[in-house]
């Protein structure tokens, strides 16, 4: 299978969680809360359930790390080269909150990047898709438009986007090094997915996140030409240490 064919079954498989999820999200459902204080819902683990069955008979042979089912050694994890990267649900407290702002975030990492994925907003009717040897789109069902982020200085009006249900204080001390700031605020994976289509410039992430909330929107934001990288400039990389949490990020669409 290529990446082209590879890229529409993960769009499909996507699509199928989110018809899972939707159904749950136009009814009243349960929210229980993990260890860490994170919600989860009956439709996080409707949609793991999908995907995990989709993955493993598109590829039984390469692994599966989801938020839901994470549980999985670091002596195990390190031997892995290729791998799928999944968060079912992506933005539980939009989904709770039901504003719409909340994905199905399918990633191929590889060698510690992601090189392939599928961030499915299915609430909103939009889908963004994105390999490395094809590009990145934002595709409507009935329209496909191929996302090729605009270099800007600088300067100027700067479009910043933050997250709606995580607000921090150092992004408010990171946008002072700009002259004119609009502040975006957005849930989920979708904030990666503004930069990538131009409807934001950069996207400083300065507050806890976890791989696997990240992985897809990466490969889409970076397919698109934007820059994904830990504050001292360096790739944000996957798989590469035993603890799940990320480094605070920048994703940017700014000339450097």
């Amino acid at each position: 299978m290529n990446q082209t064919e590879l890229l529409e079954e993960i769009l499909l498989l996507a699509r199928q969680a989110g018809s899972a999820i939707m159904g749950i999200y136009e009814k009243d459902f349960n929210v229980e809360y993990k260890a860490d204080e994170s919600p989860v819902t009956d439709a996080d683990l409707a949609a793991h359930k999908v995907i995990m069955n989709g993955l493993q008979h598109l590829t039984p042979d390469v692994p599966i790390l989801s938020e839901e089912s994470a549980d999985i050694s670091w002596d195990i994890r390190q031997t892995w080269h290729r791998y799928w990267l999944v968060d079912p649900i992506d933005g539980t407290k939009e989904f709770i909150k039901k504003n719409g702002e909340f994905t199905v975030n399918i990633a191929l990492i590889e060698k510690g990047k992601p090189v392939l994925a599928v961030v499915d907003a299915p609430a909103l009717g939009v889908s963004y898709i994105a390999a490395e040897a094809i590009g990145a789109f934002k595709d409507k069902g009935d329209e496909r438009i191929e996302l090729k982020v605009t270099r800007k200085p600088n300067k100027g009006l700067i479009r910043v986007v933050g997250s709606r249900s995580h607000p921090s204080p150092d992004l408010a001390e990171f946008v002072k090094q700009f002259e004119d700031v609009e502040m975006v605020s957005k849930g989920s994976s979708l904030k990666l997915c503004l930069v990538a289509e131009g409807s934001a410039d950069i996207y400083p992430r300065l507050g806890p996140t976890c791989e696997w909330d990240t992985g897809a929107g990466h490969a889409i934001a970076e397919i698109a030409g934007a820059t994904v990288s830990k504050l001292d400039g360096s790739p944000l990389l996957y798989n590469s240490k035993e603890e799940y949490l990320n480094p605070f990020f920048v994703v940017s669409a700014l000339q450097n």
